[in-house]
């Protein structure tokens, strides 16, 4: 299992870099079709790229920062409490968000499917809308494995 968990990490590892390019091309398509506009010539579609790219940075970044523990917490109440009860919350929240996640998952791949069917497109540039859906239930599906991989951790410290 703990290598399991090794390469759940490294793939979330692996998938905050593709995140990190989504947001690349976003900043340079953005710095671009400003510099354009001032010359009077826009690059058609900026804003469904730029809105397309935010889909797949933020659900690719997801499980890194899960995974990493980069989220907010709020544990004003949990901290007077005992550390078994702390790690039956733990356990109770990583599970419910896997459950929450998986049902993300699910859903968004059942949309995706659907757009591919029906081949809905972007506006302007008339982009397949698909695949981008197909990338929030990828990064929901890798955030539901690293909360998995956790809820594991944090059951065998509640037994141990």
């Amino acid at each position: 299992m703990v290598r399991l968990g090794k390469q759940i990490d490294n793939l979330s590892s692996a998938f905050n870099w593709l995140a990190a390019v989504a947001v690349l091309v976003m900043m340079l398509l953005t710095c671009a079709d400003v510099i354009l506009r001032f010359f009077r010539h826009p690059i058609p579609g900026t804003y469904e790229i730029v809105g397309l790219m935010g889909a797949v940075g933020i659900s690719f970044a997801l499980a890194y920062t899960t995974a990493k523990k980069g989220h907010i917490m709020v544990e004003f109440l949990t901290r007077r409490m005992p550390e078994g009860v702390q790690l039956i919350i733990t356990a109770a929240g990583e599970m419910f968000s896997a459950i929450l996640f998986g049902i993300i998952t699910w859903q968004s791949t059942i949309y995706a499917l659907d757009l591919k069917r029906t081949g809905e497109v972007s506006l302007t540039i008339e982009v397949p809308i698909y695949p981008f859906v197909f990338s929030i239930a990828i990064g929901c599906l890798l955030v539901c494995l690293v909360l998995l991989a956790d809820l594991y951790r944090s059951l065998k410290r509640v037994v141990q």
